[in-house]
């Protein structure tokens, strides 16, 4: 798997063997990232890490710094070693914890741009409830949340949608708070 553009542009990433994690497809993160627009300077939270394709995609774009959870302890060494190979482990911090439990404890302590929620598929219909509840505490002014699911059980928030796409079975839905 390959960063797509920016200053990180054609360079490989390593992923987690076997399908404990599922990587956000290429054309999907470029497709995701045309929609979102510039995302400099932003301050990102990569929720659900995996391999950090997502969160490491905007750095690469001009993200000021990017917050990784993941609860794996395993998938969370290879976020390390993905930041490690780029030079970017100064702008990423990288948690490992279970994600709501990580979104309780920073609750009006962190302001986040831009929040990437991709957990796994099975688990993503049960997801909405707490996120909706939890999401907002850790949010800037004029924050944009990106889901990624399955279209068949999605993860839906109580947030306004601002966009919503589909590719192949994977659905994107874009949330703006302002």
């Amino acid at each position: 798997m390959r960063i797509v553009a920016g200053a990180y542009g054609g360079r490989r990433l390593k992923t987690a063997p076997g399908k404990r994690t599922r990587p956000t497809a290429e054309r999907v993160r470029e497709a995701l990232f045309s929609i979102l627009g510039p995302v400099d300077d932003m301050a990102v939270a990569d929720l659900y890490a995996g391999s950090g394709a997502l969160g490491i995609e905007a750095l690469s774009r001009g993200a000021d710094r990017a917050t990784f959870v993941e609860h794996d302890a395993r998938t969370a060494d290879i976020v390390r070693f993905n930041l490690a190979a780029l030079d970017a482990v100064d702008e990423a911090e990288v948690v490992v914890w279970d994600v709501l439990l990580w979104l309780q404890s920073v609750a009006g302590s962190a302001a986040f741009d831009l929040v990437l929620i991709d957990p796994p598929y099975s688990s993503a219909p049960r997801l909405g409830e707490p996120l909706s509840q939890l999401l907002p505490r850790v949010l800037a002014p004029n924050a944009t949340i990106v889901t990624e699911s399955d279209k068949r059980a999605p993860l839906e928030l109580d947030l306004v949608l601002w966009d919503e796409r589909v590719y192949g079975d994977t659905r994107i839905a874009i949330h703006r708070v302002f």
